[in-house]
């Protein structure tokens, strides 16, 4: 039985999907060719798996070789196009598959078959798939004749590694590039696959499907053909789902909502929901990132505040920035539930302009989503209030004095610097944390006596005896990624400006040649003798 994949590869210029650039070149090319007698020799298709490179070789030797051609459109019934429906019996279309015929050998071999003129056909086209398998020796045996065929051959070269092609290959050929097929196009196929197969799809199946493929045509008629066997014959969505290991588009939500209001019990009983349906936790994150990275561009085209839309953004950040260690780590789950929790804080910090400026703050939340998941487990408990601050009608009290009092820290010290709250370490901390090979920046913040956001310029001071500690933050404060992250919670940051006090030095007890040095009687010895002291000895 044929599959979907074989059954609708494309047969013409025409039926090649997101490549439109290059079937309009050669569609050019062939129209040239037909008016010139002259068309180039070899050429170089290069893209993702799926994309159509195999594909559109046979059709290059099929327009090549119609008793119409060259044309962009062949006439599929003449012996020469009905041959090359099936290029393994067609003597003048040669297939190499060069994973498995890579050796310097087989390039001497084909070189002397390139000699040999085409059976009944008006060119002889050489297909040579995977070609950046070829071994160094293969690729110079090939140079030659790539660069001076016989008149009769053609060579069509495909690779999904462009780079690994040598160099003097590139400039002997014309590269055509094959690139990802947006997820529409590849939904309006299937669309027409399913009406001429008469298979009936769900509302939103098919857009599944269509992400699923990554790009590749051929990939997504695959999964259309497993989903439908799974399906009896129809493509539902939850069919689709349930094959793919997607996670419900409820359940996303769900999370996502619950993470916009902080509703911790409503995460983690979404992970053990999660755990229970044996969920792959990496989809399941490329999903919700996915959502989040949808909320956000909503949330920009509704003109939201800054702090709403930075609140998005760090949410957006931190889950990103878990992305490698979900990847790595034996306890995913772990792993999931840590980075959620932490998210879920994020929306309930006060803004830090309002902080530093002195000002009460007052917690806010991003523009609140779909309602969360029911959640089965127990409520989530209260958060417990931090400690009261005085109401600004106690007259007495200075708002310095409030902002103090707000701000509990570990080290007195840090308590008592109104410029230096404990929300703008943990923020800095996190944005330092999420640069990828400069991670350990992320603990500086709280290692500095004084922090202060004096736009546009973040002032940091630290003790002298941690110089050694922090030279990769000494050395990276210009780092534009570095200033971008902290940008991201410190609008207009352009600058850091990093201070160490001096170390006092230790006073060292004092030796007795060097008492002996300044005895004004050594000194008149030394100047009337003319001597010089060579050796201090201790005697006794």
């Amino acid at each position: 039985m044929t599959t979907l994949a074989l059954k609708y590869r494309p047969r013409l210029l025409s039926d090649l999907v997101g490549q439109e650039g290059s079937v309009k070149a050669l569609a050019n090319a062939l129209k040239r060719a037909k008016e010139s007698g002259r068309i180039h020799q070899a050429y170089l298709f290069a893209g993702v798996r799926g994309t159509g490179k195999t594909s559109t070789a046979r059709i290059l030797a099929r327009a090549l070789n119609c008793v119409e051609g060259p044309t962009a459109t062949p006439c599929g019934v003449c012996d020469p196009c009905r041959a090359a429906e099936q290029p393994d019996q067609n003597l003048d279309i040669v297939e190499i598959d060069a994973a498995s015929r890579a050796s310097v050998a087989d390039a001497r071999a084909l070189r002397e078959q390139v000699q040999t003129r085409p059976a009944f056909c008006r060119y002889r086209v050489y297909i040579i798939d995977e070609v950046h398998m070829l071994s160094t020796e293969a690729f110079n045996a090939l140079l030659k004749v790539i660069e001076e065929p016989p008149p009769h051959a053609i060579f069509v070269l495909a690779t999904t590694e462009l780079q690994d092609v040598p160099d003097t290959i590139k400039s002997r050929v014309q590269i055509f590039p094959f690139r990802l097929i947006p997820v529409g196009l590849i939904e309006g196929r299937l669309k027409h696959v399913c009406e001429q197969e008469g298979v009936e799809a769900e509302g939103g199946s098919l857009r599944l499907v269509a992400e699923a493929g990554q790009g590749s045509m051929r990939d997504a008629l695959t999964i259309l053909d497993r989903v439908i066997a799974a399906g009896d014959g129809k493509v539902l969505e939850e069919s689709v789902r349930e094959q793919l290991g997607i996670v419900s588009a409820h359940l996303v939500q769900g999370v996502m909502s619950a993470l916009a209001i902080g509703d911790t019990a409503a995460l983690v009983e979404a992970c053990r929901e999660l755990n229970e349906q044996g969920a792959d936790w990496a989809t399941f994150w490329r999903e919700l990132v996915l959502a989040f990275r949808d909320r956000l561009e909503q949330e920009a085209r509704a003109a939201r505040g800054p702090q709403d839309l930075l609140r998005w953004a760090r949410m957006l950040q931190l889950l990103l920035s878990r992305e490698r260690d979900l990847r790595d780590s034996s306890l995913p789950r772990v792993v999931v539930e840590l980075a959620l929790v932490t998210a879920a804080q994020l929306p309930h910090l006060a803004p830090l302009d309002a902080l530093v400026s002195g000002a009460p703050a007052r917690p806010s939340t991003p523009a609140a989503g779909p309602p969360p998941v029911p959640s089965k487990g127990p409520q989530a408990a209260p958060a417990p209030e931090g400690p009261r601050r005085p109401t600004p009608a106690s007259p007495q009290i200075p708002a310095s004095a409030r902002v103090r009092a707000a701000s509990p820290g570990p080290a007195a010290a840090l308590a008592q610097d109104p410029s230096a709250p404990p929300q703008l370490r943990m923020a800095c901390s996190e944005a330092l944390r999420g640069l990828p090979g400069l991670r350990s920046l992320g603990t500086a913040p709280q290692m500095a006596t004084d922090l202060r956001w004096d736009p546009p310029v973040l002032r940091l001071r630290f003790p002298g005896n941690v110089r050694q500690t922090l030279q990769d933050l000494e050395r990276e404060r210009a780092n534009p990624h570095v200033l971008a992250a902290l940008a991201a919670v410190l609008p207009g940051l352009r600058e850091l400006e990093i201070r160490f006090d001096e170390e006092p030095a230790e006073a060292q007890p004092e030796r007795p040649e060097d008492r002996l040095r300044r005895e004004p009687g050594f000194q008149d010895l030394l100047r009337l003798s003319g001597g010089e002291v060579l050796e201090i000895r201790r005697e006794g």
